[in-house]
């Protein structure tokens, strides 16, 4: 497999030298912006496998480039910020960031961070290995799990890395109901948090994009007081 390739967008020095040692010592090849043009215009020449972006930077903040990379690619987005605020977290991953630390923060968390989205993104675990040639077909909704690609209606829908992760933890465990906390644990790889926002905006998106009426879902189903469970019948065709 090629070289993973890691962006590191921060307008602090300190940060951005601090991330890109501890991820060069997981081997991994690093560049670094210290703005928002910065980021678009690497992106635009180099093929990333992660970036690590700082909510506030000059000239195009953390917010903008995400849309516009949203626009464009799934590639897995890890936020940075000093605001410790519900609101932009909510905000920060509605816009497509897929997993979200406030500074002042652990290394050692961000380098746990980055390894589990490479992880579920890049399909290294041997969980991910053994079902890699798995199409998955329901009436309407196609989850190709080794593309990591999702057709609706014959359509594909553009998902995040965080997006596809929690859509495929519920296909490869239909029926069975998940709490927001199990859902939290499992699909961001956490043990010790739970973040019932993360889970409630992930799949609010996911509806939004998967289902024909996110108002009444066939696919994604609150079991009241409980959960979540995926419902669908299979298209053996």
């Amino acid at each position: 497999m090629e070289n993973i390739r890691v962006l590191i967008a921060d307008d602090d020095k300190e940060i951005r030298d601090l991330l890109k040692k501890y991820l060069q010592r997981e081997l991994y090849e690093v560049d670094t912006a210290i703005n928002g043009e910065e980021v678009l215009r690497l992106f635009s020449h180099k093929k990333y496998n992660l970036i690590i972006l700082d909510l506030m930077m000059p000239k195009v903040d953390g917010m903008e480039v995400c849309r516009k990379l949203r626009d464009k690619s799934n590639v897995p987005i890890l936020m940075l910020t000093a605001k410790d605020d519900e609101v932009d977290k909510i905000v920060g991953l509605s816009i497509g960031a897929d997993d979200y630390i406030t500074k002042p923060f652990s290394i050692n968390e961000v380098v746990a961070r980055v390894k589990a989205l490479l992880r579920r993104f890049l399909v290294l675990g041997s969980e991910d290995r053994s079902c890699v040639n798995e199409v998955l077909k329901y009436r309407g909704l196609t989850v190709d799990l080794k593309t990591y690609t999702v057709t609706r209606d014959g359509c594909e829908v553009a998902l995040t890395a965080k997006e596809f992760q929690l859509l495929k933890f519920f296909v490869t465990h239909p029926g069975q109901v998940f709490t927001k906390t199990q859902l939290f644990r499992n699909v961001w790889d956490n043990n010790y948090m739970e973040d019932d926002n993360t889970v409630m905006v992930h799949i609010r998106k996911l509806r939004k994009k998967i289902e024909a009426d996110p108002s009444n879902p066939q696919f994604i189903q609150t079991v009241w007081g409980i959960g979540y469970k995926f419902v669908g019948e299979k298209d053996e065709s």
